[in-house]
């Protein structure tokens, strides 16, 4: 029951924060961080698909309201919810497709490297999807390049950042 509160909690305060933080961030022209997709990462496995497709969307709803992005966040979050469990078994180099068996994408769980590419990979596809819905066009793609990769790693250093901050945990051996 911890656990759900703490889940809870965290997805609040990191909702919060990308609102009202995040938003108004815009390094060099063009990198924002999006934080809030820590807390999709951290989602327990174990949840219903379509307990995480639900909220994955609802968290992009509420970061499209205050943002005043046309649904752009609530696609490339649903869409970032579907491929999770494919990413996480790939990682794992699981060959079954069942995906009640992966461990928790966290620090304590996962070694350094597992956790990057998992983070790299769904943040790619969060920010490409989120960028070139925006743009609709090819016309600047030099720029556009610029943006996506600007987000993604600006993304991905915060979300590394927080998390071996906040899980020191070492690794379980069992």
């Amino acid at each position: 029951m911890n656990n759900v509160i703490a889940n809870i909690l965290r997805f609040l305060l990191l909702l919060t924060a990308q609102v009202a933080i995040c938003q108004h961030i815009c390094l060099f022209g063009y990198m924002k961080p999006s934080l809030f997709l820590l807390a999709l990462f951290l989602l327990p496995m174990e949840l219903p698909l379509s307990l995480q497709y639900l909220i994955g969307f609802l968290s992009g709803f509420v970061v499209d309201a205050f943002a005043h992005t046309f649904g752009y966040s609530s696609f490339a979050c649903t869409l970032m919810m579907f491929v999770r469990p494919y990413v996480a078994h790939w990682l794992n180099g699981s060959n079954n497709v069942k995906f009640e068996n992966i461990d928790r994408p966290e620090p304590g769980a996962k070694d350094f490297r597992w956790v990057f590419f998992y983070t790299l990979i769904l943040t790619a596809i969060y920010v490409i999807t989120t960028v070139m819905l925006e743009t609709m066009t090819f016309k600047n793609f030099g720029h556009t390049l610029l943006v996506i990769l600007g987000n993604i790693v600006f993304t991905v250093f915060v979300i590394l950042c927080i998390e071996y901050i906040f899980h020191s945990h070492t690794k379980n051996e069992a």
